[in-house]
């Protein structure tokens, strides 16, 4: 059986009910929460193209999900984390983000960088960093990434579902992680 729709315009939408059916208040949750959710990618990725596509990949496992609208942007926030860390733990795409990094301007041309000694050390840091976010336990990894994306520890807690009064710990035994997982990886480097 097919469930039909009528919009406002004439246009009849259908969809098979069911598995594959896309909520109703997708666009709308869409337009509120996609600027929060390609940050928190781009912040783990480093890249907003990336982040834009790991959007895409959270809103289309959103549109299909039965989260409540009122735990969307916690449930999407959380996704994004999740989903831009698997692709940094992937090496997703990662040939194209060397060679952009080699000096390759968009229009093809050479890059030029006023002074190229800092843009190396600044994109090799945050390399470093996206590398030792990426050893990480998940749960400090998206606890971190939430916290410093933005998210008010509220939010945070409300979308790791911890207790408002531990995400301050969590997220400064990640920090303390991250930060060991940075001077382990220099030693060796």
């Amino acid at each position: 059986m097919i469930r039909r729709a009528e919009r406002k315009d004439g246009v009849v939408v259908s969809s098979p009910p069911g598995r594959g059916a896309v909520r109703a208040d997708l666009e709308q949750v869409f337009r509120t929460a996609y600027p929060r959710v390609v940050a928190v990618a781009a912040r783990v990725l480093g890249s907003r193209d990336e982040a834009e596509d790991v959007a895409q990949e959270v809103f289309l496992t959103f549109g299909r999900s039965s989260v409540p609208a009122g735990e969307a942007l916690g449930w999407l926030s959380v996704a994004a984390a999740h989903t831009a860390l698997n692709h940094l733990r992937s090496g997703r795409r990662r040939a194209s983000r060397e060679e952009a990094a080699r000096g390759q301007a968009p229009d093809g041309g050479d890059a030029v960088s006023p002074d190229v000694a800092d843009a190396v050390v600044t994109r090799d840091e945050r390399r470093r960093v996206r590398a030792a976010l990426a050893r990480l336990p998940r749960r400090q990894a998206v606890a971190l990434v939430l916290r410093h994306s933005g998210l008010s520890y509220a939010e945070v807690a409300a979308a790791l579902d911890l207790s408002p009064g531990s995400v301050g710990t969590t997220v400064r035994r990640a920090e303390s992680a991250l930060r060991k997982e940075l001077n382990r990886h220099a030693s060796s480097d």
